[in-house]
C-alpha cells in the first residue's frame, strides 16, 4: 500500500472509527458490529458501530393529565411500565418529597393519588431490628419511611382494621390517616396544599379514609402489589434502576 494509501486510511479511521466508538460507549447505547470490505473506491470500514436508542429515548407511556406528579415519579412509573418490573402486579408509588401517594393498576393506569403522612424523620433506611421495638420506645430521629421496592399485601392490624403491609419486617405499613390523637391534626395536615407539615407518623403511611377504601383497597384487593417509596436523601437512580435522566 501505498504512502498516500496508508495516510488516507488513517485519517478515516481517525475521522469515522474513533468517534463512532467513543459514541457507542457511552452508558445506555449498545455496539453492533458487522463486517465489511475495505476497497480503494468504497471505503467502508471493518466493525462499524450502529447505535441503538437508550432507555430515556423510549417513548413515555404514561402522561399525568391533571395530576401533581414530579418528574421522578413519572420518570419511575415509565421504567417500571417499560421494564414490566412490577411483573403484572399493581403497583403504588409513594413520593416523599412531595408527600403524594399514586396508585396504578397492574397495565400502568392511573387509578387514583393523594396526599399522604409520612414519618417523622427525613431519611430513606429503618433502624435495624425497629420492627421488634414498642412505639414509646422509638425515637423521633428514628421514625422514617424506609425508600426501596416492597412487595406489598392487604393484612390486618393489632385492631383488626384493614391496612396494606409495604415492609412487614420494619411494621410498615399504608392505612387509612390515623385520628387518635386529635393534637397532632393527621386529617389537617393531609388536606394541607404544603408537603412540609406532611411529616408526622413513626414511619407508616397515612392516606385519607375515602381514597384507602375506594383506591388502594380496590386495586390491591385481589392481588400482591409492587410499592415503590423515592427516595429523599439518595438520588432516584441510586434506588431504582430508572432512567439515567429526568426530563
Amino acid at each position: 500500500m501505498s504512502t498516500i494509501k496508508a495516510l488516507c486510511l488513517r485519517w478515516l479511521i481517525l475521522a469515522f472509527v474513533v468517534p463512532q466508538l467513543a459514541q457507542a460507549n457511552a452508558p445506555g447505547h449498545a455496539i453492533a458490529k458487522r463486517q465489511t470490505e475495505f476497497s480503494w473506491h468504497r471505503m467502508v470500514l471493518t466493525e462499524a458501530t450502529e447505535i441503538l436508542p437508550s432507555p430515556i429515548q423510549s417513548a413515555q407511556r404514561v402522561h399525568f393529565l391533571d395530576s401533581r406528579a414530579s418528574k421522578e415519579v413519572q420518570a419511575t412509573v415509565n421504567w417500571i411500565i417499560d421494564s414490566e418490573d412490577n411483573l403484572g402486579m399493581p403497583f403504588m408509588i409513594v413520593d416523599k418529597r412531595e408527600a403524594r401517594v399514586f396508585v396504578f393498576s397492574a397495565r400502568g393506569q392511573l387509578s387514583g393519588e393523594a396526599s399522604a403522612l409520612l414519618g417523622l424523620a427525613v431519611g430513606d433506611d429503618s433502624v435495624p431490628g425497629i420492627g421488634e421495638r414498642a412505639l414509646a420506645n422509638i425515637r423521633p430521629d428514628e421514625r422514617t419511611t424506609p425508600a426501596g421496592r416492597f412487595v406489598a399485601s392487604l393484612g390486618r392490624n393489632l385492631k383488626g382494621g384493614e391496612i396494606l403491609w409495604v415492609d412487614y419486617e420494619n411494621a410498615i405499613s399504608l392505612h387509612p390517616v390515623f385520628t387518635g390523637n386529635p393534637h397532632e391534626r393527621r386529617v389537617e395536615r393531609l388536606a394541607s396544599p404544603q408537603a412540609n407539615d406532611n411529616r408526622i407518623s413513626y414511619g407508616c403511611i397515612n392516606v385519607p379514609k375515602t381514597f384507602y377504601t375506594t383506591v388502594v383497597s380496590t386495586v390491591f384487593k385481589n392481588s400482591n402489589g409492587i410499592v415503590y417509596v423515592l427516595p429523599e436523601t439518595r438520588s432516584n437512580h441510586s434506588v431504582f434502576a430508572s432512567y439515567y435522566e429526568v426530563k
